[in-house]
């Protein structure tokens, strides 16, 4: 290789030099190498800094942009550093700016910003739109640090000064982390909660050959900024003990209803360095690819109030927690942080355990109080010797003047003063200094109440630079009282192992296996897990009542009858899944009928019903009387069919699905009538049938009840009765409670028995129900509501209801 150099003046000769290519890669590599690794990349083990985050840090303090003080532009700090300290551009300085401030990076910021510094996703506005100052947890860093505290060195011209290090008053490196690539080797550290750290240290001064399993007691392991949770800690001590090692975080999801008829995960934790983004484009990408099943839409709800709020929507018929445990599997829901714990120890990289690093910090804490005291005694002690001076001058102040009066000069002066009163030159110069005002009696008094405070100064400073004992304390109470001020709890859980995988016990799809699709009264509807229904007895508590139940299997379909003769199907899967312990008839967590169904304009739903090919068909009763049987194939046509062609201004006010074929009919009038015959005695109609006559009407009567029931059970007829002139649900009426074998049965369109008589002011029930017993009543408001004992009259009146009952259930629901 041959190397040309060429002088400016043409008159020279121009001079070729060869040199061995060899040499000149490897001694440009080595150049290059070490200004990445010790000017660059690699942090400082003793204040865990990056020397452009040092040069920010110490220039912001030389600016006086500190926490009491307002924000100023970030390009102006950064133009500060790039021309006074760091000789690179000014793209890396800011970079290193927006890390400093961000809360999702370092565990304690040391910068304060004002305007956009950007997302876990998002990149930050330009340096000219942004503005920061001095966090508070960065005044410690700097603190002392005009106190000789640490070694200063040229900057890169050689015109100015700049710290070696920073004081450091509390152990960055391992409380905020570090992650750079130099040449060669790389480092990558997690941060710690600043309290444990500070309890370790203190332990660690008070007991120099403490063990690593006594240090992990106080930092059992990583705190990360952005929370999570941290699996299995094997790697964390490996970390600890050898400065190598790995361990997976874990983000923090629950499940939970997210709309009425869906599931979903919510995701309130990421693993560090995680972003939302990130993992929903990695979603995205496995959904598109059919690699994940299940996911019906991923929303990113974060904002600055609720904080971070990934919310992954799950499909019906999939189990939301298999899914989860499939997530973390794919996703960078979980992630492995691998520590390699490399710094700069006097100048050199070394890879550093827990132990290490603690001391290395710790003996550089001790070198700062040493220094300190130094240069604090040494500044008590030339102020000591000035007011010393000062009271000699003041006890002779007349000589003094006239001596100084009949001085020549200030020359002259200040020799005689030095003469006569055996005075330094510094005490004598500041004497000829010092204002008139000075020197007066009470100006005595402050100089000798300064004097004596000076000299306990002094004395506490060599007693501590003196006892090394005293030193290692005051430097542990520093580090409490910054861990006081500026100290959090732990955001990060740590486990020791993960639990185990939902996935192996719960399939990802859900099975067809049986349940029941249970209907309340209040309109919500659900299904239970199991094949099971709800059993009689259980708590009551604040909630409607289930008021119709049919079977099905979980990827089947049930039927909704609506009060205007419509069936509707519905998936069941769609449905809100009860939990299989429930014990009482009643519907938590249900979702409301009309998220499934459409209705018209003063349509509800009366049931639902079993689309099964063996049913014995559904028996249809109307508020005009009418009753109809539909036959089973009619309920498995379409989406949407009538099954029953209703008369002008009549409804339906119950339907039953057949179990047994002999069950008997029960009607229940407005006007006090109850009649029950067999089922037999109604015939299987088609879908345009409009029923027969079930019970004879008076004039202006409706019907309050139908339903179907087997006369083995012990059943039980509930009449509320009360006055037509009342407002709809004001009235808590009287009522009774019947043996339902008090009243005979009777043919078909017949007009009944009386089943309730009226009290004065009392002219119409207002509800009914008969069924087995037990029976619950809950009011309009979900509350349950206590019925009276059974009585045997069958005619007779009621008592007075505690508030107005809206709906009854029996101990199978309905």
């Amino acid at each position: 290789m041959a190397r040309r150099t060429t002088a400016p003046d043409e008159d020279f000769e121009e001079h070729i030099v060869d040199i061995d290519v060899r040499d000149e890669m490897r001694s440009s590599y080595l150049e290059y190498a070490y200004s990445v690794i010790y000017s660059r990349a690699l942090p400082d083990a003793r204040d865990g800094l990056k020397p452009v985050q040092r040069r920010i840090l110490y220039t912001m303090n030389d600016m006086g942009v500190r926490p009491d003080r307002g924000h100023v532009k970030s390009a102006r700090v950064v133009g500060e550093v790039m021309g006074r300290l760091h000789p690179h551009g000014d793209g890396a300085i800011y970079d290193a700016l927006v890390r400093m401030v961000q809360p999702w990076a370092l565990r304690l910021p040391l910068v304060d910003g004002h305007g956009n510094f950007g997302s876990p996703d998002d990149p930050p506005a330009a340096m000219r739109y942004s503005e920061c100052r001095m966090a508070p947890a960065a005044l410690p860093m700097t603190a002392g640090i005009d106190e000789d505290t640490v070694d200063f060195k040229p900057n890169y011209d050689s015109r100015e000064l700049e710290p070696a290090v920073l004081p450091a008053a509390f152990p960055n490196l391992l409380v905020n982390g570090a992650s750079g690539i130099a040449v060669g080797m790389a480092t990558n550290m997690a941060p710690h909660n600043l309290v444990e750290v500070v309890q370790a240290l203190r332990h660690l001064v008070a007991s120099p050959q403490a063990s690593l399993d006594d240090l992990m007691r106080f930092i059992p392991g990583p705190d990360l900024p952005t929370g999570g949770k941290i699996i299995g800690l094997d790697g964390i001590r490996d970390a600890y003990q050898t400065g190598r090692g790995s361990f997976r975080i874990r983000a923090s999801a629950r499940i939970e209803t997210v709309t009425p008829r869906r599931k979903g995960i919510v995701v309130t934790e990421l693993p560090y360095n995680v972003g939302p983004e990130r993992v929903i484009e990695r979603i995205k990408s496995l959904v598109q690819a059919k690699k994940l099943q299940g996911i019906a839409d991923v929303k990113d709800l974060t904002d600055r109030t609720k904080g971070l709020q990934l919310v992954i929507e799950v499909k019906n018929g999939f189990h939301p927690e298999a899914l989860l445990e499939q997530l973390y599997r794919q996703t960078p829901m979980e992630e492995v942080f691998g520590i390699n714990a490399v710094a700069l120890v006097d100048g050199q990289p070394r890879t550093l355990g827990l132990k290490p690093l603690l001391e290395v910090y710790l003996q550089h804490r001790y070198d700062v109080v040493r220094r300190r005291s130094a240069f604090r005694r040494a500044k008590a002690a030339d102020r000591l010797h000035l007011v010393d001076g000062l009271l000699i001058a003041i006890l002779d102040i007349d000589e003094v003047i006239q001596l100084i009066r009949s001085s020549d000069n200030a020359d002259q002066a200040r020799s005689r003063l030095i003469t006569v009163f055996d005075l330094s030159e510094t005490q004598a110069t500041y004497i000829l200094d010092m204002p008139l005002r000075r020197l007066t009696k009470f100006s005595k008094l402050e100089l000798e109440s300064e004097k004596a405070q000076l000299e306990r100064t002094i004395e506490e400073l060599t007693a501590v630079l003196d006892d090394e004992s005293r030193l290692r304390q005051m430097v542990a109470d520093e580090l409490a009282e910054v861990a006081t001020q500026h100290g959090t709890p732990r955001r990060t859980v740590l486990l020791e192992s993960a639990a185990q995988p939902v996935s192996a016990a719960v399939p990802l799809e859900v099975a067809n296996d049986p349940c029941f699709v249970l209907l309340s009264s209040a309109g919500l509807l659900a299904r239970t897990s199991n094949d099971t229904p709800l059993p009689a007895g259980g708590a009551r508590a604040k909630h409607d009542v289930v008021v119709s139940v049919a079977a099905a299997t979980a990827r089947g379909s049930v039927g909704v009858l609506t009060s205007a003769g419509r069936l509707v199907r519905l998936g069941v899967l769609d449905m809100p899944t009860l939990p299989a312990t429930a014990a009482a008839p009643h519907l938590q967590g249900g979702a409301p009928v009309t998220e499934f169904v459409a209705l018209e304009p003063g349509e509800r739903v009366v049931a639902v019903t079993s689309l099964t090919a063996d049913s014995l068909g559904v028996m249809v009763g109307t508020a005009g009387g009418v009753v109809k049987r539909v036959q089973p194939e009619v309920l498995t046509n379409k989406d949407s069919w009538p099954v029953i062609r209703l008369e002008p201004h009549d409804e339906v006010v119950g339907a039953v699905e057949l179990k047994a074929g002999h069950e008997q009919l029960v009607f229940v009038t407005s006007d006090a009538q109850l009649l029950h015959f067999s089922v037999a005695a109604v015939r299987a109609q088609g879908r345009a049938g409009g029923g027969i006559a079930g019970v004879r009407l008076a004039r202006d009567a409706r019907v309050r009840f139908f339903g179907a029931l087997r006369l083995a059970d012990d059943n039980v007829v509930v009449t509320v009765s009360g006055s037509s002139s009342a407002l709809p649900g004001t009235e808590a009426g009287s009522v009774k409670v019947t043996p339902l074998s008090e009243y005979p049965a009777k043919g078909r369109a017949t007009g009944g028995v009386r089943c309730h008589r009226f009290l004065r002011g009392e002219d119409i029930l207002l509800t009914a129900y008969v069924g087995p017993a037990p029976v619950r009543a809950a009011a309009a408001s979900g509350a349950p509501v206590d019925l009276p004992e059974q009585v045997g009259r069958r005619d007779g009146s009621g008592t007075p209801a505690p508030q107005p009952i809206a709906a009854f259930s029996g101990p199978r629901g309905g």
